[in-house]
């Protein structure tokens, strides 16, 4: 079973400041680096790397890594259309799977990723995401089935793959993380993360 993954790493960190959130760092490395490693360490298929703002800042961190990096070029549309150009460049590839993963949860690990494909084969479902806390919602990071991917193609905006988790509810598998509402949008976040980690 091939297995891509899809690494969003183009946003701007508008609300921190246009500080490149993807360049912070846990445990001495990059986040960008924390996950493409973690990504590269499943052995499942292509993994690729969509950049947008910041390029030249972040590509640097990833000298060395063999993924495969995608600019965006409408990053400033949101994440919808990271998705699309992702997808767009896994379309000739025997692809059966793919996850979407996000720069800014600093706690996603290569076992964290493969607990959501371990629980695919488990239970034979579309789509695995991971449950934030006890009452959260359900999101990212999520494995789909290829067959998912037009859709994604006609998501716009900012909306991701939260928008299918909830739409094929009745496709869908689940795995607790509830690590995953520390995300690092904004200084106070970043604060709050420094200080309890």
């Amino acid at each position: 079973m091939s297995i891509a993954t899809i690494i969003l790493a183009a946003g701007a960190s508008t609300r921190l400041g246009g500080q490149p959130k993807q360049l912070l760092t846990h445990n001495g490395t990059t986040l960008i680096r924390q996950i493409s490693d973690a990504a590269l360490s499943l052995q499942t298929g292509p993994v690729i790397v969509i950049l947008g703002a910041n390029q030249n800042q972040i590509q640097p961190e990833l000298i060395g890594l063999p993924v495969r990096i995608v600019q965006n070029p409408t990053w400033h549309e949101g994440i919808a259309s990271s998705l699309r150009v992702g997808l767009n460049t896994l379309a000739d590839e025997p692809v059966d799977f793919f996850l979407v993963v996000l720069t800014d949860q600093p706690y996603v690990t290569a076992d964290l990723l493969q607990q959501l494909i371990s629980t695919q084969q488990q239970t034979g479902r579309g789509i695995v995401a991971c449950r934030y806390g006890e009452a959260g919602h359900l999101g990212v990071p999520a494995l789909f089935d290829i067959r998912y991917a037009p859709e994604f193609m006609n998501l716009l905006g900012d909306i991701g793959a939260r928008k299918l988790i909830k739409q094929y509810a009745g496709d869908c598998a689940e795995i607790p993380f509830p690590l995953a509402d520390i995300d690092l949008d904004t200084a106070q976040d970043v604060a709050t993360w420094r200080a309890n980690s």
